[in-house]
């Protein structure tokens, strides 16, 4: 066919003679089950129902979602991280897990650690107040003294002896058991304040050697009978835990003289203190107050010998901490 001839639209094929409609296909029975049946006719009384509007998607934000920057929760400090006002005193304290609690997904952060705190400040303290009770006790031996002699003198002839000098020595008397009473007041609250520390210092060195919680070093001291030998017990422990050990880790044994005869008066102080105070009270003759100015004049001395040995234990303890916390637990000797 040549370009310049018209274009004809191609004849259309014959029409093929109307065949017999092929016979539908058996349909399952589950297939038909699931097959919809037509929608009824409507009828002419009802109009058709409007068609129902197609889903429509939902229209997309305007906005992008603003994303956050990542910002760190502050988490619970761990083992080698200071707790806020707190530092940290080393390795962990053992008992406690290294890792994760078994069930948690996250480890468990580390109980507050104890801290070593020096003593030396209360122990100054302690030593200045416990030299001032020495002598104010050695003032009050010297006054029973001389009423044990002035009644001594009562007793061979009361006329030698002038009411005013009876009078003198009753104040005198009066005047010292106040000042014992203050400055062993002071000396009590200092010195227990000292030996609370030095007993947690001690369980921070070494927690295996106390049996006693460290609330004893203040609440022995206080319970009856007991205060003659808890503290006394928690002392001996301190001492121990306050001990450096050998440069082979072998343990070495210093010598608790200072502490056993220091306690050894303490407690006869203690009880001479208690039949003095009886003795007094039941006083009524220049004989009984004699033989009572006795006792309390050996009770003064006495409590002035356990002033200055628990300054000399108060020192050497005060010694052995702070070399263990500045040397470490191994002696270099």
């Amino acid at each position: 066919m040549s370009l310049n001839e018209p274009q004809v639209p191609p004849t259309p094929p014959p029409a093929q003679p109307p065949s017999e409609a092929p016979a539908p296909a058996e349909v399952p029975a589950e297939a038909a089950a699931s097959v919809p049946a037509p929608a009824a006719a409507p009828s002419p009384e009802q109009p058709p129902a409007a068609p129902s509007a197609a889903p429509q998607p939902y229209p997309a934000q305007a906005h992008p979602a603003p994303s956050y920057p990542a910002q760190p929760y502050p988490g619970q400090p761990y083992a080698g991280q200071p707790y806020p006002g707190q530092p940290y005193a080393g390795p962990p304290q053992p008992g406690y897990p290294g890792g994760a609690y078994p069930g948690m997904p996250y480890a468990a952060p580390w109980p507050p650690a104890d801290v070593l705190r020096s003593p030396r400040g209360l122990a100054v303290a302690v030593c200045a107040l416990l030299g001032v009770a020495a002598a104010v006790n050695l003032g009050s031996a010297a006054i029973s003294g001389y009423v044990f002699t002035l009644m001594n003198r009562v007793s061979a002839d009361p006329a030698d002896v002038a009411a005013g000098t009876l009078d003198r020595s009753d104040v005198m008397t009066a005047v010292a058991g106040s000042l014992q009473a203050l400055i062993m007041l002071a000396t009590a609250v200092v010195f227990i304040i000292w030996f609370h520390r030095v007993r947690v210092n001690g369980e921070i060195m070494r927690p295996d050697a106390f049996v006693q919680k460290r609330g004893w070093a203040i609440g022995g001291w206080f319970v009856p009978i007991g205060n003659l030998f808890l503290p006394f017990r928690i002392a001996k422990q301190t001492w121990t835990a306050s001990t450096q050990l050998g440069p082979d880790g072998s343990f070495r044994e210093v010598s608790a003289a200072p502490l056993n005869a220091w306690w050894a008066l303490w407690a006869s102080s203690l009880v001479l203190d208690r039949v003095f105070s009886l003795m007094y009270k039941r006083a009524d003759t220049p004989e009984a107050l004699r033989d009572a100015s006795a006792v309390g004049t050996v009770n003064d001395l006495v409590t002035v010998a356990a002033a200055v040995l628990a300054i000399v234990f108060v020192r050497k303890l005060t010694a052995m901490q702070t070399a263990k916390a500045e040397q470490g637990p191994y002696a270099a000797v």
